[in-house]
């Protein structure tokens, strides 16, 4: 075979490392800010269907003769600070008393919203405490770890009967950090890790991609990469 023949494909390999860089470079611009559009587009359609509450006299393709996109993300806002401003009254309270007592007696609204009251509580509590500390713990079996959340303290009556101090652990799924399992476990099973709660949730929303600390890898560093790196992957 001539030699010459076998010299010809280094010569397209050097543009075909230039030509990935730039790929490289320009979906880690284009993917995130394409999602988070996306995701925002998503929020803002979902919010404006509260402009249902509105008259159809006053709503905004009546009055302006086109519908504007974003005014339901102020009126949801407004409901919410109002209905804050209400129920942080003693009147309020009393009203909130009142509709959560008539919803206690219906069997199967009962669970559903005190459970779905709970977890919100524990979700927008300040408590730090509650669903803010990062732990390692051996899950499914030993010598498996896994990230999980310490979400509550030790429950007398569970500590009683296994004569232990136990520590309530929520377990999340992956991709979906909403789901998962709940477990207890004794203090010395439990490593807790100086790692934030929002680092924690993108290690295991993305498999285990973006693991903590990568995340703050500058854009230049990936523009810049040496194409001896790229070289070595090809």
């Amino acid at each position: 075979m001539n030699p010459s023949y076998r010299m010809r494909p280094s010569l397209f390999s050097k543009p075909f490392l230039y030509i990935r860089k730039y790929i490289i470079a320009g979906l880690i611009v284009w993917v995130p800010l394409g999602i988070t559009i996306f995701a925002i587009k998503l929020m803002v359609d979902l919010l404006d269907r509260s402009l249902v509450l509105l008259p159809p006299s006053l709503r905004p393709e009546q009055l302006l003769g086109f519908p504007l996109p974003g005014l339901g993300i102020v009126i949801s806002t407004l409901v919410i600070i109002v209905t804050g401003l209400v129920v942080t009254n003693l009147v309020g309270r009393k009203m909130v008393g009142i509709g959560e007592n008539i919803l206690d007696r219906i069997p199967l609204v009962r669970s559903i919203y005190s459970a779905v009251k709970q977890v919100t509580q524990t979700l927008v509590s300040s408590d730090k405490n509650s669903f803010r500390q990062v732990v390692l713990i051996e899950y499914p079996r030993k010598e498996i770890w896994t990230l999980a959340f310490l979400t509550g303290d030790t429950i007398p009556m569970f500590s009683e009967l296994t004569h232990k101090i136990l520590h309530t652990v929520f377990v999340p799924t992956t991709p979906n950090p909403t789901s998962g399992v709940i477990i207890m476990l004794p203090d010395e099973d439990i490593i807790r890790v100086n790692l934030d709660v929002e680092d924690a949730l993108k290690f295991i929303m993305s498999l285990g991609v973006v693991t903590p600390g990568s995340t703050s890898k500058k854009y230049s560093e990936v523009i810049n990469m040496d194409l001896s790196e790229l070289k070595k992957k090809h």
